[in-house]
């Protein structure tokens, strides 16, 4: 279906976006000479852009639809990601990054309401897929820029040359995405009007992965260094392992999801971050083995999470009559996780250790495998209600 084509060129192409900044990062501080506490910064004001722009944005989605949203935000946030490479000192950069923060969010919330859209008139869990196609687009994307600012390129033509890329590959695309999205009667399972509650219970639960999964990215590789004596290049490939879990297990996610059902994949999905998030713990103690022990903890905490996503934004996206307000309303609640959460690892870990740190990940693995079930089933039984009492009411 050339509509599923198209979305995941944009998912990829997102994915593209996102490396760029992250790994073109160190290259602006050294340019900049920002340090820890102006990153930090820098980050909380790319958050505060996601978190404000995140709800007009599925308001947009559903007013005018995700299709042209998607075609104006994803280019928009190209220009911006270019301007903000050429930023000249750091109050600029601190200014560039808010509408960065926003450019991103709307981004977000564009591509899973669409991606929703697409389940719908596919009739099967996609979904996964197209998140594989954004972690792909990271790890290729990162990949190239590395080798790019190996190679002596100066990272503001960098920036500016793969972000005008972006914008011109963004137009291919676009004409050919899903004009029409297929609605969804109750008679065929949904829509309903979520409730607050049902929100904020299926926000909860991505909340947990996205604190997970946050620090896993960020404190995976320290890890391998502070508690295991790791080398560097040891440690970093500690990281490349959760990441390509990650990006396989999101590709497999979708057959797994249509084979088990939402709740039995939500359930497997907790259950195997939980282990694996158990052998980070224990890798300490297993001597020699240690760090294989951890790098098969990190695999297994990539291959948990990869699926808890997908899985939330399509169950309340299909199931929801504004989809674009139900999903923004989700992420700006479970963006939460992933910013406060290596934060909150950092700051235990400074009065206790790193291990100890770990186990407040671990306990949200388990609050994942423990409600992440019954959050789509509440979703599933408000249907089973709406569409008894309608019954009775004919």
């Amino acid at each position: 279906m050339r509509e599923r084509v198209a979305l995941s060129l944009f998912f990829g192409l997102a994915g593209v976006l996102n490396a760029l900044w992250v790994a073109t990062l160190p290259a602006v501080d050294e340019r900049l000479e920002l340090g820890p506490g102006r990153i930090g910064t820098l980050l909380l004001l790319l958050a505060v852009g996601a978190l404000v722009t995140m709800p007009l944005a599925g308001r947009s989605a559903d007013r005018w639809g995700s299709r042209r949203l998607l075609r104006v935000a994803t280019p928009l946030c190209a220009f911006v990601l270019a301007g903000v490479a050429l930023a000249p000192s750091y109050g600029v950069l601190a200014v560039a990054v808010l509408p960065l923060g926003a450019a991103t969010g709307a981004v977000n919330i564009a591509l899973n309401v669409h991606g929703v859209e697409v389940e719908r008139a596919l009739g099967k869990p996609v979904m996964g897929s197209l998140h594989g196609v954004w972690s792909l687009g990271g790890v290729i994307g990162g990949a190239l820029i590395a080798a790019a600012l190996a190679a002596g390129v100066d990272v503001r033509m960098l920036m500016v040359s793969v972000a005008v890329t972006v914008i011109v590959v963004s137009l291919v695309p676009g004409p050919f995405l899903l004009t029409a999205p297929v609605p969804v009667t109750k008679e065929a399972g949904g829509p309903v009007v979520l409730s607050v509650g049902m929100i904020a219970f299926m926000g909860s639960v991505v909340f947990a992965a996205y604190l997970s999964e946050a620090t896993a990215t960020d404190w995976a590789a320290v890890h391998a260094r502070w508690e295991l004596a790791a080398e560097p290049a040891t440690a970093s490939v500690i990281y490349t392992a959760f990441a390509a879990a990650m990006t396989v297990t999101r590709f497999l996610g979708d057959p797994l999801r249509a084979r088990l059902g939402p709740a039995r994949t939500m359930r497997l999905a907790g259950s195997v971050a939980t282990a694996g998030y158990a052998l980070v713990l224990v890798s300490p103690l297993a001597g020699s083995g240690a760090v294989a022990c951890a790098i098969a903890g990190w695999s297994l905490v990539g291959a948990g999470m990869a699926t808890v996503v997908p899985v939330i934004f399509s169950t309340v996206g299909a199931m929801a009559t504004r989809p674009g307000r139900a999903l923004s309303a989700v992420t700006t609640i479970s963006f939460g996780g992933a910013l406060t959460g290596p934060a909150v690892i950092g700051y235990v870990a400074e009065v206790a250790s790193l291990s100890a740190a770990l186990l407040v990940p671990a306990v949200f693995t388990v609050f994942v495998a423990l409600t992440g079930p019954a959050a789509v089933r509440v979703v599933a039984g408000s249907i089973v209600s709406d569409r008894a009492s309608a019954r009775r009411s004919s």
